[in-house]
């Protein structure tokens, strides 16, 4: 969402980093492209003008002028005041009280409400052990309480019954009544929506309020809609004590300035942001993390994060079982591929590196992108399940076979195969270098294939010796390894895959 901004700003910041020493002039100038980068990334003038003057008046200063590194204090104080805009602190939901706790959802309809109210309620259920029930009380929209039991199905959380004829009112009164005698921790009320805010939503919106005296209102509003977002934030503010935002379709290609302006214009903070249609696409909004991200620095904790929670276990312990065998065939590489995939593709783990952005650039021109993953994948589906565990098997004519049933052509197929076993003889080696032990020096360790060596390893573990998992580290992501890997920890041979 943020990568128009973030190029804007990372052109900026390069050509300051370039230079030995700065004068008033130079951070002036750079200020200037960065309030027009601001207003173009659809930010509000007012919070523009604020940001700017803020920045400027710190960045002028003599400590930063005569700094021995001034370009790299001026990014630092774009930083800090780009956290404090949005926010400074991370903040999640307030539901250790007395329960049950009701969390209330207004915005306008189409925001991605009802989508919403399920990913907070599986997100609770999941992440915080809560036991939540979630009413639809939108009797407007037609099936909109079916969605909602729906959604409940797929991420495991009860709905209230439906009560055809019930008002909005007597549905949350229902509701509370039900949470309270079935020992339900948290409350989540899925409020009516319009197309546009008029008095009649905001009445049925406080007579609901009023019934269930809320401890959380969460505003749900759409990042694609831009400054128009602002707008219905402001006015929902000024009629119910919101207690905070969740943006939806943050992995959209808006320009970002309703996420940058939201906390400044509203007060309240930003607490989820929906990335994707999934039931499980919902992250806490960290603003120093999103901050990073913005100015190309890279966010590895949400990354690991994202990890932790996409790995399937299970599998991670096949692998290492087999890996420990010397072990590696193509369902396995075709695992690889999938965890890739869930945790955002090739373009979503490259913007959460750190000093990836000009990599992501690179990728993108060469085209680069998650469908190769797709192609990949669908290359493995098509081969039978013998020659899945034994690609030996593969001749010219099953090689067009495969091809043709998956779209490609044989010499992807041959790439394929080639970085299948340079998969496979790096696993071989791990087993004569004394095992899993020694991972981390084929997947992680060293140059740009990993992040750091011991400590944080490579992508292809995110961990290398001494980290979490049977692998050494967070296991199931692809291995890289300083000699020869592809950028930032993919497989052994994927950039050779690659390239035509």
């Amino acid at each position: 969402m943020f990568e128009s901004l973030s190029d804007r700003l990372t052109g900026v910041f390069d050509r300051l980093r370039g230079r030995g020493a700065l004068v008033e002039a130079d951070v002036r100038a750079a200020m200037r492209e960065v309030r027009i980068a601001l207003l173009e990334a659809d930010v509000a003038l007012p919070v523009v003008r604020e940001f700017v003057d803020k920045v400027t008046e710190q960045a002028v200063g003599q400590q930063v002028l005569k700094s021995v590194t001034p370009g790299q204090q001026v990014v630092k104080i774009v930083h800090d005041a780009l956290v404090d805009m949005l926010g400074a602190d991370a903040s999640d939901l307030h539901v250790d009280v007395t329960p049950p706790a009701v969390v209330m959802m207004v915005g306008l309809q189409g925001s991605g409400k009802t989508t919403t109210t399920a990913k907070i309620a599986r997100r609770l259920t999941e992440r915080d052990r809560k036991k939540v029930l979630m009413a639809s009380l939108d009797v407007a929209r037609p099936a909109a309480q079916e969605q909602l039991a729906v959604l409940g199905t797929q991420a495991n959380v009860a709905t209230l019954p439906i009560v055809p004829g019930q008002q909005p009112v007597e549905i949350a009164r229902r509701a509370l009544q039900a949470a309270r005698l079935q020992g339900y921790d948290v409350l989540l009320l899925d409020t009516a929506g319009r197309l546009h805010v008029d008095q009649a939503l905001m009445d049925e919106m406080k007579a609901v309020a009023d019934v269930s005296t809320p401890n959380e209102i969460l505003l749900v509003v759409d990042a694609l809609t831009g400054q128009d977002a602002v707008n219905v934030a402001r006015n929902f503010s000024e009629q119910v004590e919101l207690s905070g935002v969740v943006l939806t379709r943050l992995d959209g290609d808006a320009r970002g300035g309703a996420a940058l302006s939201m906390r400044a214009v509203t007060g309240k903070p930003i607490k989820f942001a929906g990335v994707g249609e999934g039931i499980d696409a919902l992250e806490a909004f960290h603003p120093s993390r999103v901050a990073g991200r913005i100015l190309g620095m890279g966010d590895v904790v949400s990354l690991v994060e994202r990890a932790q929670e996409t790995i399937k276990v299970e599998e991670a312990e096949a692998l290492a079982r087999k890996m420990a065998k010397g072990q590696f065939d193509m369902n396995d590489l075709r695992s690889q591929l999938q965890q890739m995939q869930r945790m955002g593709g090739l373009t979503g783990l490259a913007g959460m590196l750190p000093g990836m952005k000009k990599v992501q650039g690179a990728m993108a021109q060469s085209g680069m992108d998650n469908k190769i993953l797709v192609h990949m994948d669908a290359m493995i589906g098509s081969m039978t399940a013998k020659e899945r565990i034994k690609p030996e098997l593969l001749n010219a004519k099953r090689k067009i076979r495969v091809a043709k049933g998956s779209g490609t052509t044989v010499q992807d197929v041959n790439k394929l195969l080639k970085m299948h076993q340079e998969m496979a003889n790096a696993m071989k080696k791990i087993r004569k270098m004394g095992g899993l032990g020694k991972l981390g020096a084929l997947f992680g360790g060293g140059g740009m294939g990993g992040l750091g060596g011991g400590g944080m390893g490579g992508l292809g573990g995110l961990g290398g010796p001494g980290g979490a998992g049977p692998a050494g580290g967070l296991p199931g992501l692809p291995g890289g390894g300083g000699s020869g890997g592809a950028p930032f920890g993919l497989p052994p041979g994927f950039d050779k895959f690659l390239k035509k």
